[in-house]
């Protein structure tokens, strides 16, 4: 088994005002030789967004994305003509294939928002752009990992779908609970974004905002020793 850390203090930061960000990967101003990505996984920005600000109208293409709403909501508005409020709660997913413009801005005026944005490497080019999302109750992952998006060709309608190999796992555990996470392809990975709590793999302790990333195995052992919430995202390494 192979292993990377990411502590939270190693990532990237960059203060707008309106705007307080934290790069896991490079991103924008902020560039890492060393954290360029985690096999198919290429951005995962923490971001801290002022009541009424946001991101005005812009294009993505060729990239799955996933945006996971920690704390407040989200105001969506894209070319393919949805229009809404993403909650926390719920998860939101875009391909943006052959291309797509879109905004977002915090649906409060007063109330930060806190949000989580995914980019995964397709693995099919220039599809027709879509969008869903759906909301996923606290009960649903309690004490253990509950499948919150997966791809097409492996997906029981519980979750929600993307162009690529990847399974986004979203865990509320108690403390004292262990789990082992076992992976669902020969050559995957897991990168392990730990939301709040503390929790131990193998001999690495993380605390809230730390990552690891593990790969070259079947399986990752998980042991929770403060109450946890945790994103585990699975994805192809080559």
């Amino acid at each position: 088994m192979k292993q990377v850390f990411h502590p939270a203090s190693s990532r990237g930061s960059a203060n707008f005002g309106w705007l307080k960000a934290n790069y896991s990967f490079s991103f924008a101003n902020y560039f890492n030789p060393n954290r360029l990505q985690f096999g198919a996984l290429r951005v995962l920005n923490d971001d801290i967004i002022a009541g009424g600000m946001g991101f005005g109208t812009h294009p993505h293409q060729n990239m799955e994305i996933i945006t996971i709403p920690l704390e407040g909501a989200l105001q969506h508005k894209d070319s393919m003509g949805n229009e809404g409020v993403i909650h926390e709660g719920e998860v939101q997913v875009m391909s943006a294939g052959t291309g797509v413009e879109h905004s977002e801005f915090n649906a409060s005026k007063t109330e930060r928002a806190n949000t989580l944005q995914i980019w995964v490497f397709t693995e099919k080019e220039n599809v027709e752009p879509r969008y869903d999302q759906k909301k996923f109750t606290p009960e649903d992952r309690k004490n253990k990992f509950l499948t919150v998006v997966s791809p097409k060709d492996d997906n029981n309608g519980n979750a929600l779908w993307v162009h690529q190999q990847t399974y986004f796992n979203l865990g509320n555990f108690e403390s004292g609970e262990k789990i082992t996470y076992n992976l669902h392809k020969e050559g995957h990975g897991a990168y392990i974004f730990l939301i709040s709590g503390e929790l131990k793999i193998g001999e690495q302790m993380l605390g809230e905002k730390d990552a690891m990333g593990v790969w070259e195995t079947n399986g990752i052992d998980i042991e929770v020793t403060q109450e946890a919430k945790v994103l585990l995202i699975e994805v192809p390494m080559n």
